[in-house]
């Protein structure tokens, strides 16, 4: 959220006193960011930091109404999502087991991180013994400078529980990290010192080259091309497939809205449809 205010709303609204701020500057302001190139779901993010923070300080009468509220967001197209199915995530367990990231793709696919959750992830944030995980950090880049950040929202701030798959796999990643660091000692006040996925060297690994490497493995195993990010797609189409409540869903992924879910993963809701619609026939018709 930092990098938001610093490289956006400062510079872009911070001239204006807050009183005096309208719904029209806001407006302005992300039509600029539109046409500066931003994508429609960067611009609306921006929109959503500044309404957050103009919600506190209408809680606190500081400003008469939230103008943030009122400015129209763009529209974001939806991209439709085409995650691994449960056959397809299996042939990818199979392509993953023995990689040196067998866990972090687990921690994407079994978990649903975002990828910048997942690198900035520390060992103090997980709990092998109680088999969960909290969100408190994602990796960033900014200014060309990796940082560790506070996740993009109060609900992306959350305690995930562990599938046993990936806590044995967390806690054979940290014996193997362990040997690999064992000859370097951490410089005090290293904020990377504890991060749960690195290099070799006990760096900060670099998103791209994550994402290379997880599509290099699927061309390997004659799996569909895929974002990283679809992997978070895959988690909860699964969850979803299997039964889980939309709203167990919602949380685990750190959706701030039941809706972002229902929609996003609006492609599984005709079977589960059917499946209702089955088991209310055998409550019916009775044994």
């Amino acid at each position: 959220m930092y990098y938001v205010v610093h490289l956006h709303l400062s510079p872009g609204l911070g001239h204006r006193p807050l009183a005096a701020l309208s719904p029209a500057d806001v407006q302005a302001f992300l039509n600029a960011k539109s046409a500066a190139g931003l994508s429609p779901r960067t611009v609306a993010y921006l929109r959503g930091v500044l309404r957050q923070a103009l919600g506190h300080a209408e809680r606190m009468e500081l400003v008469g109404r939230n103008v943030a509220r009122l400015a129209r967001p763009p529209r974001i197209p939806r991209r439709p999502v085409s995650p691994l199915t449960v056959e397809q995530a299996r042939m990818f367990l199979t392509a993953i087991r023995g990689d040196r990231l067998e866990a972090l793709y687990l921690v994407a696919l079994g978990v649903g991180l975002r990828q910048g959750e997942i690198l900035g992830l520390r060992w103090p944030d997980v709990d092998l013994d109680a088999g969960t995980l909290t969100v408190r950090h994602a990796l960033a880049r900014i200014e060309g400078q990796l940082v560790l950040v506070e996740p993009k929202s109060a609900t992306s701030r959350r305690v995930a529980p562990l599938p046993d798959l990936v806590r044995d796999a967390l806690a054979a990643h940290r014996l193997c990290q362990a040997q690999e660091h064992l000859p370097l000692r951490p410089q005090p006040g290293d904020i990377f010192a504890e991060l749960v996925f690195t290099t070799t060297l006990g760096t900060p690994l670099d998103g791209i080259s994550v994402t290379r490497r997880f599509q290099r493995i699927l061309a390997g195993a004659g799996l569909p091309r895929q974002r990283f990010h679809d992997l978070r797609h895959a988690c909860a189409s699964l969850l979803l497939a299997q039964g889980v409540p939309a709203r167990v869903v919602m949380e685990t992924l750190g959706h701030s809205e039941i809706s972002l879910t229902l929609n996003t993963y609006s492609h599984v809701l005709p079977a589960l449809g059917r499946e209702a619609a089955t088991r209310m026939d055998e409550v019916l018709r009775g044994p």
